[in-house]
């Protein structure tokens, strides 16, 4: 977690950023965001602000940098030439807050869509004001100058094949448009349009206390929700100073990892699928609808379990949660082996996942993609190694990495990675402390219902939390985790409300799906579906 570090003036910031990424080695763009300070408390030079999220290439210091932006011209340079990974994220702050971005490529809407009028999340745009798109996009204001640039002419653009792979369409994924220019069964242009399912994320956030937020994280990426849970709940205790017990700590780690493997074999089955094995999705999914019987024992849900609570756990763990979570590991132990059995000397997935895809190690850190997706190209990154917390670093587990970033690579990591968490999971049991599962902190736990009903000061902690929120001292953070896709992120504004000033979620799957058209470009229809399915996209955490 860290404060804004720097404060630069908006026409110096593309000169700072350079310097950062030139000689002090800040090489990753990890986010970028805008605020609107409209309603903020302090007086602030300007409505508008901008803040970049930097950390340098050994993975280890982060930094911030904001810069005002000019209240007459709204304006300020792109760094989309320095940082790729600018390139979605700035396209966002226009289309939330309406920054201009000068000499960006394509500024345009992300994610509403473009009879949206208005940026939603300006502080005096109406929540409840809803806006019905009624016209198609068919995206050629983005597909003719991509054709263009790839030195098409007119009359060879004219005997392409324009496609739409998407949105409602069982090979996307999910709510995913690509809008794909062939040449036979070669991708000679993609397109991608997202925004789908967007929900409103980061503006229900602002209306809602920061203990009502964690349903919402539930929802982003909906196949390990714990891990949204945790992060969220990380980056407020982060924010408060708040210690988390250890055996808080142990229990979300292993409920956190086995959420992992759940959402791994998610993204293997369904590969697998892709690809004409349905057999290994049962395998796989046996696996999963046994974890989550456990999770539903657990946390009485399922799928959105919404477990954890600022400051602690909603549940200790049941009698014989041991005997049942070994069970559940021990069946996935075997999916894996099943599956491994099937297609570890399999040709057919051999061809059709070896050197498809391939990601160069490069192109995923200038592109922002983390996780297994990285860790495929041969980039040994992993938050729970570089920057550990609740105790990782005193587990025994082995970083996965991969050799050349194609498709078998990324599905073979995560098999492994599933592996590696089951064993942080019996260490974790193993090593499983006593003691309660919430810290005493009264501004931030509810009292106990004995306390609540027995007395006054009880009754009135309940009342105010409840009511008010917890109140998180004024100001502004950055606080990541290690999540099934890689790093999860919340950039928070507190103006020391109980309700956060502004929320923006740095979500694993929008940076590897702002990379993933120049991934495909060259390579066949037929496998830029198994490329999609291999980077496992999940709608609800890129569009939030």
């Amino acid at each position: 977690m860290l404060k804004c570090d720097l404060l630069v003036d908006s026409k110096d910031l593309r000169a700072t950023l350079l310097k950062l990424k030139k000689d002090e080695d800040f090489t990753i763009l990890l986010d970028m965001t805008a605020v609107d300070y409209l309603k903020f408390p302090d007086s602030t030079p300007s409505r508008f602000a901008v803040v970049y999220v930097l950390r340098s290439s050994d993975f280890k210091k982060e930094t911030t940098v904001k810069a005002f932006v000019n209240d007459e011209t709204l304006s300020i340079d792109s760094v989309y030439d320095l940082f790729p990974s600018a390139n979605w994220a700035e396209r966002e702050a226009y289309d939330q807050y309406g920054v201009l971005f000068t000499n960006h490529p394509n500024l345009k809407r992300v994610l509403n869509h473009q009879q949206f009028e208005g940026h939603p999340l300006r502080k005096d745009y109406k929540i409840t004001k809803g806006q019905i798109c009624t016209e198609t996009d068919d995206l050629m204001d983005e597909m003719m100058p991509l054709l263009k640039s790839k030195n098409y002419s007119d009359d060879e653009i004219a005997d392409l094949m324009l496609l739409n792979v998407g949105p409602s369409h069982p090979a996307s994924h999910g709510t995913i448009r690509n809008f794909v220019a062939l040449e036979g069964e070669t991708i000679a242009a993609c397109v991608t349009e997202i925004g789908y399912l967007h929900r409103g994320f980061e503006k229900a956030c602002e209306h809602h206390t920061y203990s009502q937020v964690i349903p919402y994280t539930d929802r982003l990426n909906y196949c390990s929700a714990i891990l949204n849970n945790i992060g969220w709940a990380k980056a407020i205790e982060d924010m408060m100073k708040i210690e988390i017990t250890p055996r808080a700590k142990m229990i979300r780690v292993v409920i956190g990892e086995l959420s992992r493997i759940i959402d791994h074999f998610v993204c293997n089955a369904a590969n697998m699928v892709d690809l004409g094995g349905l057999t290994s999705l049962w395998y796989l999914f046996g696996a999963r609808d046994q974890a989550y019987d456990l999770l539903s024992k657990l946390t009485g849900a399922r799928l959105t379990n919404t477990y954890t609570r600022i400051g602690g756990l909603e549940f200790d763990l049941y009698d014989g949660f041991d005997k049942d979570l070994e069970e559940v590991l021990k069946t996935s132990e075997k999916a894996i082996s099943d599956v491994l059995s099937l297609i570890a000397h399999n040709k057919l997935f051999h061809d059709r996942t070896q050197d498809i895809g391939v990601i160069k190690s490069d192109f995923a850190l200038a592109n922002g993609i983390s996780g297994p997706n990285l860790r495929a190209t041969g980039v040994a990154h992993d938050l729970r190694k570089d920057k550990p917390y609740y105790g990782y670093e005193n587990f025994d587990f082995d970083l996965v990495i991969g050799s050349h970033g194609d498709v078998y690579d990324r599905m073979m990591c995560r098999f492994e990675e599933s592996i590696q968490s089951i064993k942080i999971i019996r260490q974790a049991m193993k090593n499983m402390p006593d003691g309660a599962i919430n810290v005493y902190a009264p501004n931030a736990v509810l009292p106990l219902k004995k306390d609540v009903y027995g007395n006054i000061e009880g009754l009135m902690n309940q009342f105010k939390l409840t009511f008010e929120g917890i109140l998180v001292p004024k100001g502004e953070y950055y606080s990541s985790t290690e999540a099934t896709n890689g790093e999860l992120g919340f950039f928070i504004v507190s103006d020391g409300s109980g309700r956060p000033y502004k929320v923006k979620c740095r979500p694993p799957c929008f940076y590897s799906l702002a990379a993933y058209s120049k991934i495909v470009e060259g390579t066949m229809l037929a496998d830029a579906v198994v490329t999609m399915a291999s980077l496992n996209f999940i709608a609800g955490e890129f569009d939030r």
